[in-house]
Formats: C-alpha cells, structure tokens, sequence
C-alpha cells in the first residue's frame, strides 16, 4: 500500500511540473523580404530595456527560404519582450558594418522598430505577451 502511495504522489508532483514546464505562451517570429536566401538569420528575443540589443533570453539562427523564415520560441511567460534579428548573407556569425558602424546586412525589430541616428529603441520594439501565444512580422 504503501508503495502505490509513493507512485501516485510522485504521479501528481510529475504533472503539476509538466504543467508548470508548459504553462507560457509562442511568440512566432516571421521574417518577410530578405534580400537573399544566402547564409542565416539571427533571431533573439529579450525580456528588458537593459539586456535589449545586447543579451538574449533565447536566440536562434535559422535558414532562409523565398526570401524570408519563421521562427517561434516556445512557452515564454506572460510579461514584455523585443525581438531583433539580422541576415547574416556571409555566414561570418556577426552582423556586418561599414567604417561608420551602419550595418551592410539586412536587421530588423518587433513592430518593424527602425532607430534614427543609432540602433532601434526599446520603446520602439516591445510588445506584451499576456495570455495567448502572438506572431511578430519583420518586414524588411
């Protein structure tokens, strides 16, 4: 008896984690106009002002196909995040710039965010993720 105890504890404590390990929403990222289907795109996705640009929550790089791809991260939990992404066409891993810093390959933001004098904003870029799964469109 009390061994069937034990396996139906262990059984509930299993899917209350199964729960938890599944309880966030999809962002789906999609990518339209890329310049080529040469190399790879970079995605991340951050969840504050200070890791924006710099610090990804997740990332993932991604091949391209018609000139554009789609990615999703998985189970993120409710709160506000950014999305940025940048094609790199000479698969060098890293995004490319001329001797002004402004960039040779293709980069984008959620809300198609675009920075003047400098990279997008933060303000510009972030979205919420409250209580379903949501798709972000890059169009270059």
């Amino acid at each position: 008896m009390n061994t069937i105890v034990k396996f139906f504890i262990c059984f509930l404590f299993s899917q209350f984690l199964n729960a938890q390990a599944t309880s966030g929403q999809d962002i789906t990222v999609r990518i339209n106009n890329l310049e080529s289907n040469k190399g790879n795109v970079y995605v991340a996705v951050y969840d504050s002002q200070s890791s924006f640009l710099n610090t990804g929550l997740q990332s993932v790089k991604t091949k391209i196909t018609n000139n554009s791809c789609e990615v999703t991260f998985k189970n993120i939990p409710e709160g506000v995040y950014a999305i940025s992404m940048f094609h790199d066409e000479n698969e060098n891993n890293k995004m490319d710039s001329n001797f002004l810093g402004i960039p040779k390959e293709d980069y984008g933001c959620s809300n198609n965010a675009t920075g003047f004098m400098g990279p997008p904003k933060w303000e510009d870029a972030k979205f919420e993720v409250k209580d379903k799964s949501i798709t972000q469109t890059i169009t270059l």
